[in-house]
Parts: structure tokens; C-alpha cells; sequence
């Protein structure tokens, strides 16, 4: 019987993505950085703060964003969890249509204002459109907690290969590996160095732009982009495309002895057959695995 792996896109194993908030002017540069790398990722934006002199105007997003995702993150940033669920409501959906007037495609996913959320909020938000929440947290500062407590990390702790760098398990509460100021060149080398293709890999950076210019350190972002871009084996994802490709991956339909798979949906899927050979099932089509 043949044994049956999950691959991304172009069988590989790894996938980078960022998911940066509220639109500042400081976007420019890092949209900049991404693009010259071959980086994608994620920005979410509000759509209810007039701020010209600190925030990209709306008629800059489609241009300076396009190739990245645009989502989700209120209209006016309110901490959400502490809303009446009208607001909740009011907030998502009026946000997430004024972004598809402006950028002309569905918009999916959100990073919740704040870090705010709870399970009313998910259930609001999955309701309203929205297939994944990212939370303002990040899985090194939960390892860190566990290990040794409020002290200064002295670099990122890894409990084993796959520490900070697995899939989530509830993408309504999606967990980052790292803050970009929680030794991100670090968390990179590490996550290139990754090599067991039994495993799939990512890795999430999270943060704002702004920060990069209030804490004077846009060389951290500039060195971790030019490490990072060009791998062979790392798929450069933005957030929605990771949902997405998963849930056409869920959808296969695999023979009992997985001699042979039918993939239902438009889009291609990829498996590692025997850890040795990468088939992509194209939508649509049987394929027969030898």
C-alpha cells in the first residue's frame, strides 16, 4: 500500500508567510522588501480611521498590494471581544466590504484588532465571511512562557525541529511562530534548516510596519527577506492561499489502498508517494499512483 503525504504546491514541504496590520505608511517599504525577495504575505487594514498623515490612502491599496492578500481587521480597531455582538458584526462586515469595493476580490480572512477574540468573536466572524482569525500572539512566546517563565529570552527555544514551525489546528485562532522583534533572523535559520520532508513546515512572522521605523530596525526584515527568498523547497504563500490550499487537499478522494486519487475540486493538489516521488493531481482528474 502506498503511503500518502500531503505536499504544497510543487511538492514542497515549507511555506513562509507574514501578516502585517493597519496599513501605515511604512507598508511601502516593507510591500518593497517583500517584492524584491519574492515574499508574499497578508496585510490587514481598517477602513474607519481617517489618518492621511500616518496611513496608506485607499487609493493606493490595490496597486501597492497587489501579488499579497489584503483582509480584514475592522473598521476602526476596537477592541472586539468587549463589543456588543451588533458591533462585532457592524465592524467586520462593513470592513470587509469597503475592502472588496477598493480591491475587487473576496476577502476571507482577518487579524483580530488588538489580539482581541474569543469564541463569540470566531463564531461571529466565521459567519460572517471570514475563514481564518489570526490572534496577536506567537507560538515562541508561548514556548518561551512555558520554559522559563517572564525572564529575557536569550534567543528562540525550540523544543525540537518542529517547535513554532507546525500547521495550525483551528485556523480561527490562527497562532504565528514569531513576532518580527522575536529574533526573526534566528527563527529563519532554523526554519531553512528543516530538512524532513516527512513533516510539513511553517513559518508565520506577524507585526507592523511602523515598528520597523519607531524601533529603528529595518535591517532585521531587510536581512531575514534576503535569507529567506529563493528556496527551492519554501512555497511564499499569503494567508488565505494556505486555507485554501488545504481545504482542496481535505476534498481528495483516495481508493482504499491508495492505488489511485480523484481530485474534485479546480485546483491542483500535490502528494509525496513512498517519500520518493511528487505527483500533483490536477483538478478534476483521476490519477493513478504507482
Amino acid at each position: 500500500m502506498n503511503k500518502i503525504y500531503k505536499a504544497f504546491p510543487g511538492g514542497k514541504h515549507k511555506v513562509l508567510t507574514f501578516s502585517y496590520d493597519d496599513g501605515k505608511l511604512e507598508d511601502r517599504r516593507l510591500v518593497e522588501i517583500f517584492n524584491k525577495n519574492g515574499l508574499r504575505g497578508t496585510f490587514n487594514l481598517n477602513t474607519g480611521i481617517d489618518q492621511p498623515d500616518i496611513r496608506i490612502p485607499k487609493d493606493e491599496w490595490k496597486d501597492l498590494y497587489a501579488g499579497h492578500e489584503v483582509a480584514v481587521h475592522t473598521c476602526t480597531h476596537p477592541t472586539i471581544a468587549r463589543c456588543p455582538d451588533n458591533e462585532i458584526v457592524y465592524e467586520i462586515l462593513n470592513n470587509r466590504m469597503e475592502l472588496e469595493k477598493t480591491m475587487g476580490y473576496p476577502i476571507r480572512g482577518m487579524a483580530y484588532p488588538n489580539g482581541s477574540s474569543n469564541e463569540k468573536v470566531c463564531r461571529i466572524a466565521n459567519s460572517l465571511g471570514m475563514e481564518y482569525g489570526r490572534v496577536a500572539a506567537d507560538k515562541y512566546a508561548a514556548v518561551y512562557a512555558a520554559q522559563k517563565g517572564a525572564k529575557e529570552a536569550e534567543g528562540p527555544i525550540l523544543l525540537g525541529d518542529e517547535t513554532g514551525f507546525g500547521m495550525p489546528e483551528n485556523y480561527m485562532q490562527w497562532l504565528p511562530t514569531c513576532h518580527h522583534n522575536h529574533h526573526l533572523v534566528e527563527f529563519g535559520k532554523a526554519f531553512l534548516s528543516l530538512k524532513k520532508k516527512q513533516y510539513l513546515y511553517m513559518m508565520y512572522v506577524w507585526g507592523h510596519s511602523f515598528e520597523f521605523t519607531r524601533n529603528n530596525n529595518w535591517e532585521i526584515m531587510e536581512e531575514f527577506a534576503e535569507m529567506m527568498g529563493g528556496h527551492d523547497d519554501i512555497w511564499y504563500a499569503t494567508n488565505i492561499e494556505i486555507v485554501d490550499y488545504n481545504k482542496v487537499f481535505d476534498r481528495l478522494q483516495f481508493a482504499a489502498d491508495n492505488s489511485f486519487v480523484y481530485n474534485p475540486s479546480a485546483a491542483s493538489a500535490w502528494l509525496c508517494i513512498n517519500n520518493t516521488q511528487i505527483v500533483e493531481v490536477k483538478g478534476g482528474t483521476l490519477v493513478h499512483l504507482s
